[in-house]
């Protein structure tokens, strides 16, 4: 008798929806929240991701161990043929605490190679785990850079976290910047694709985003895109005003010309199934 499981066909690079505006009205993508985590406090963040009506990144219902999480991922699967992306993307960073996500990107691989896996990390901790990564089958990557000029960065970030200590000011500017560059050009030395999130933010680095895709782009990223501010309350960045669609529209027409930008992102809840801009709640229930 033949127990051998059935070849399946691995999905193309351009399959991921994120990535991809063509492929986001095919295909989907499903998020792993197992990542609680984080090691950066950003000044237009705010921890209390245990959400339900509210949309934007970092939100989750629960967050799943790595051996709930494949269960999830399967009973999911087994209801949809349209998905071609596993990401882990919070509700913190997926890399303050490697070994949950690690442990669950190896299972899902394992169990799933046709589909492709993405992580989104803020880059601290990139350096030291790219093998690992490449290794559990990682295909994707997004990294969220605000600022390429620390003293531009120590307004962003009120502190980051690096093997148990904690930095503030320009010094923690300066090592997020430090190891973002390191990360990303040994994503893209390893064959990965990477896309850059940058937040816009008003009167902070608005002025900033083009610099910030020129160095990118030299550092080897493949894609670019630029997210208005979410202000969230309880948060110092909370009164900033967000940036207006005109606004937005002008920034990314002026940086498109140093990368490729993302016009059809709806910035995903760390639990978001399905479509893009169309979640399968009870996909999202079931977390």
């Amino acid at each position: 008798m033949n127990n051998m499981r059935p070849m399946r066909e691995r999905r193309s690079f351009d399959q991921h929806p994120c990535f991809h505006g063509k492929a986001s009205a095919r295909w989907g993508r499903i998020h792993l929240p197992v990542a609680p985590g984080c090691n950066i406090q950003c000044n237009f963040c705010n921890r209390l991701y245990a959400c339900v009506n509210e949309s934007r990144p970092g939100v989750t219902r629960h967050v799943l161990k790595p051996v709930e999480a494949l269960t999830v991922l399967n009973r999911f699967l087994q209801q949809r043929t349209d998905i071609s992306v596993v990401g882990i993307a919070g509700p913190g960073d997926p890399l303050c605490d490697p070994n949950r996500t690690l442990e669950t990107l190896r299972a899902v691989h394992a169990a799933h190679p046709e589909l492709l896996i993405c992580v989104s990390t803020n880059g601290l901790n990139l350096p030291g785990h790219i093998d690992e990564l490449v290794a559990a089958g990682v295909t994707h990557v997004t990294v969220t850079v605000n600022a390429v000029d620390p003293h531009i960065g120590q307004q962003i970030y009120g502190s980051v976290t690096v093997n148990h200590r904690t930095y503030q000011g320009l010094e923690a500017a300066q090592i997020l910047l430090d190891r973002q560059e390191e990360g990303i050009i040994g994503l893209k030395q390893s064959g990965l694709m990477v896309k850059i999130n940058t937040v816009v933010l008003p009167g902070i680095n608005t002025g900033h985003i083009s610099a910030i895709a020129a160095k990118v782009s030299a550092w080897g990223a493949d894609k670019m895109n630029c997210i208005p501010l979410i202000p969230v309350h309880d948060t110092p960045f909370a009164g900033l005003a967000a940036p207006t669609e005109a606004e937005m529209a002008c920034i990314r027409k002026s940086v498109s010309s140093y990368l490729p930008q993302i016009y059809h992102c709806r910035r995903c809840r760390a639990d978001a199934a399905g479509l893009l801009g169309a979640d399968d709640a009870a996909g999202c229930a079931s977390f």
